[in-house]
């Protein structure tokens, strides 16, 4: 199917208006095939030519205003269309395909109990795979649907669902959406309904999940609740889709969709073991994301892909924002630990683009910027805004936004523009340099003959608006002041540590000098604040794949620093350490070694030293199985003996532990068929199909890679656990083969899948542990070819760039 061009949706845009979208879906017809009848209603330009979008099974029937249409002109999943009135009906009548990828319309069967769930996913391309659409964001239009279904079945979408006879059900939008925001979610769903300020909601798990979402629903609708004030109050302009539903469904490759009035989530977000506070408050930023999208998004879409940021960075920024302002977790310093480090990896990396008016000129290379920089480094460059403008006039701006294009489209030119009215200058330079260019910019203190200063380098004149702090040896702040660097800025002489951006403000690579590194050890962890502590960690994590800081040094200070860390920063710093670090940047043999015993006692210490049952000790935990080389103690976890006080090995920390043991040879495929038969639910079959791909056996690794390249049938979750355990750096000499058939055999897997999944399964199947030369020469050699696929293509440069720098880390450091 090809790619739809910028180019042709700007055609179709001025030659189409799409007035009524009528769907009717008939979900009785077996496991594999539904019924799908579509009519569109829209006006045209008289005697123009366009296409419709549509990729069915088999499709029956085409009728353009009451004349049938030659269903063998269908290419490439588009339909022609001629000679069309000022006012056309269409009708297309098709037999579509339950997917199995997580688009379209995705059929799980869940191992607990046999049940079928559906649900739809129609970004970004997606929706022709279960209805004939105009598939482009600037078409909005209502839309109706009509499900025949078994009677027992909840369904659910985008307007109020109404069941008018048991089996048969209607949906309907007041408004226009985007034809990727339609969704429908069917099946025998649990729910859980509440009310607030006049607005239904519901939060919905398949049955197996029953228990569990009962218990987690008060907290869900609570939060609910509070975002939806909290957003009233920012936007001054309420909820606008009517019902507030919540679908936690499996098999979904995002962690969220903002489909208006439904939106669907992974169910893993229903948690069934224990988790963390930090956990907890990555949901609450997830829930509150999505719903901002309610506003950014939905009520107003981006025209086209390449103002993407709309939608993503301001529902990133305003969901950490809503969730500082109205829980009590502290969701700037997981963004900066995990959201910001995810972006700072995008942004200094070959395939790095600009925020904003990113080219976007098809809707494949669209998919490929939905990447840390269109999220977190967005988000950041809006905290930036804020302060530049204040709240005053930010808000102003965003509700006269709202207002001018509700149920319509804009672009970047329409929200300069209603900030200007509202009181803004020069937006056009600021964003210039802050969206429409690349790259990260370097905060580093140096002195010269005037003293010492915080300055700037980059290939952009960006203000940063931070904090400057400066500390002793003991950790202890002697001095902050809020300042705007573009040109240096002085600081006072003296203290241990200057830190230019003590609060995690902005976007930028902070740089110590070498004497500053040697004495991080010791200071690291006398400084009070996470934030921050964030921002030295995210220095560490960028001077080491910079090759400016010895791989051995960083070692260290995550020995000193991760004891007294808060459990998110626990969790992201030694999983960096172990996967990174340890496994890409440390030499094979005795120090990688080394480094992973290392680790391991750093990650026990730091679980003896936190409170039973909090946040930290099972964070650390995790970090200990996860490094451990102790076969006698894993095995005494898993059979309750000598379990630390207040930590439960509860099924995923049970799991979390067979994986290790499974990593060093320590048990074999009994043992996870046996954990599997204790565990027979979804999660249960990626982990143990995670736990078969990381066992040192030439017949296991052989099954796993056969899968990885050939079964279109696996689910997305299995896929992606088979590449997850695959790589192992302990069994470098067993996969040793598979190198060079990644490289054969990867471009193929896009004939065999399509979407999302195409791209992931190659960055997590590429050989991570293989860090030398003949990779880079081989990926080189892959990226050559003309044929292969922009996902592919886009994980490939990623992965490369990884080995890179680990190669010039060695070089240097040795």
């Amino acid at each position: 199917m090809p790619s739809l061009t910028h180019d042709e949706a700007q055609r179709r845009a001025r030659q189409i208006r799409v007035t009524a979208y009528d769907v009717s879906l008939d979900l009785t017809q077996g496991e594999e095939l539904f019924a799908s009848t579509s009519t569109i209603r829209f006006a045209a330009d008289p005697d123009t030519t366009t296409f419709v979008d549509v990729a069915p099974h088999t499709l029956h029937a085409v009728r353009l205003n009451g004349r049938s249409l030659d269903v063998t002109t269908l290419a490439d999943n588009r339909l022609p269309l001629a000679g069309l009135a000022v006012e056309n009906e269409l009708v297309v009548e098709a037999t579509m395909a339950f997917s199995h990828d997580g688009e379209g319309l995705h059929r799980h069967v869940d191992p607990a109990d046999g049940n079928p769930y559906l649900y739809a996913m129609s970004f970004l391309d997606a929706a022709p795979r279960w209805f004939a659409c105009f598939d482009q964001p600037d078409l909005k239009a209502p839309f109706a649907l009509h499900v025949t279904c078994p009677p027992e079945w909840t369904v659910l979408g985008n307007g109020p669902a109404r069941s008018t006879v048991p089996g048969q059900w209607h949906i309907q939008t007041t408004h226009p959406i985007a034809t990727y925001f339609a969704t429908l979610v069917a099946g025998p769903y649990h729910s859980v309904l509440g009310e607030h300020d006049g607005i239904p909601l519901g939060v919905h798990a398949r049955v197996s999940l029953a228990r569990e979402l009962d218990a987690e629903a008060p907290e869900l609708l609570d939060l609910t609740a509070k975002f939806l004030d909290e957003f009233h109050r920012l936007f001054d302009v309420r909820y606008p889709w009517g019902e507030y539903h919540q679908a936690f469904v499996p098999d979904f490759n995002a962690g969220a969709m903002e489909n208006p009035g439904c939106v669907t989530y992974r169910d893993s977000y229903v948690f069934r073991s224990r988790v963390t506070d930090s956990e907890r408050g990555s949901r609450a930023t997830t829930i509150a994301h999505e719903m901002a999208h309610m506003w950014f998004g939905d009520l107003v879409t981006m025209r086209w892909w390449d103002d993407l940021w709309l939608n993503e960075s301001f529902a990133e920024y305003l969901a950490y924002r809503v969730c500082d302002a109205t829980t009590d977790y502290r969701p700037w310093v997981e963004y900066g630990a995990i959201r910001k480090a995810w972006g700072y990896a995008a942004d200094r990396r070959p395939s790095t683009h600009p925020v904003a008016g990113n080219g976007a000129a098809d809707t494949k290379r669209a998919l490929n910027d939905f990447d840390g920089i269109s999220y977190a480094k967005g988000a950041s460059v809006l905290r930036q805004l804020a302060v530049r403008l204040g709240d005053d006039t930010l808000l102003a701006g965003l509700r006269d936004h709202f207002r001018t294009h509700a149920y319509g489209n804009a672009t970047l030119a329409d929200l300069i523009g209603a900030w200007t009215s509202a009181g803004a200058h020069d937006l056009d330079k600021w964003a210039t340099v802050w969206l429409r260019t690349s790259g990260l910019d370097t905060l580093r203190v140096s002195a010269d003959g005037s003293g010492p200063s915080v300055r700037r380098s980059g290939d952009a004149d960006r203000p940063h608006a931070v904090l400057i702090a400066a500390f002793d040896d003991r950790g202890r702040e002697l001095t902050r002041r809020a300042a705007v660097v573009l040109d240096p800025v002085p600081v006072a002489p003296g203290g241990a540590l200057v830190l230019p951006d003590a609060s995690d403000d902005s976007w930028a690579k902070v740089s110590f000098d070498p004497a500053t590194w040697q004495r991080m050890p010791d200071l690291l962890p006398a400084l009070a604040d996470p934030l921050a502590r964030v921002t030295v960690w995210n220095a560490l994590r960028l001077a080491v794949a910079d090759a400016e800081l010895a791989p051995e040094l960083a070692l260290r200070v995550v020995e000193a620093g991760v004891p007294s860390e808060v459990d998110v920063l626990i969790s992201t710093t030694m999983s960096w350490a172990l996967d990174s670090l340890v496994a890409f940047y440390l030499p094979d043999g005795a120090p990688r070694a080394g480094g992973m015993h290392r680790l391991a006692r750093t990650a026990e210490g730091a679980m003896r030293a936190a409170e039973p049952g909090s946040g930290r000790q099972l964070a650390a935990a995790r970090s200990l199985v996860a490094g451990s080389d102790d076969v006698a103690m894993l095995r005494g976890w898993l059979s309750g003996d000598a379990v630390p006080s207040g930590l439960v090995v509860d099924d995923e920390l049970r799991w979390g532990v067979l994986g290790r043991l499974a990593c060093l040879g320590a048990i074999d495929s009994d043992a996870i068929d046996t954990e599997l038969a204790r565990d027979r639910s979804a999660p249960g079959r990626v982990h143990a199909a995670r736990c078969r791909a990381m066992l040192p056996a030439a017949a296991t690794k052989a099954s796993a890679w056969q899968a990885m390249m050939t079964d279109e049938h696996l689910s997305n979750y299995e896929l992606y656990a088979l590449a997850e355990g695959f790589w192992r750096p302990e069994q470098t000499e067993l996969t040793e083969p598979y190198v060079v058939r990644y490289f054969d055999e990867i471009g193929g897997t896009a004939a065999l899948r399509q979407g999302w999944v195409v791209a992931q399964l190659a960055g997590l199947a590429y050989p991570r542990t293989a860090v030398a030369p003949e990779t880079l020469d081989r990926s080189d050699a892959l990226l050559g070819r003309d044929d292969l696929d922009a996902g592919i293509r886009r994980s490939v440069v990623d992965a490369t760039d990884d080995i890179r720098r680990a190669l010039a880390s060695r070089q240097r450091f040795g």
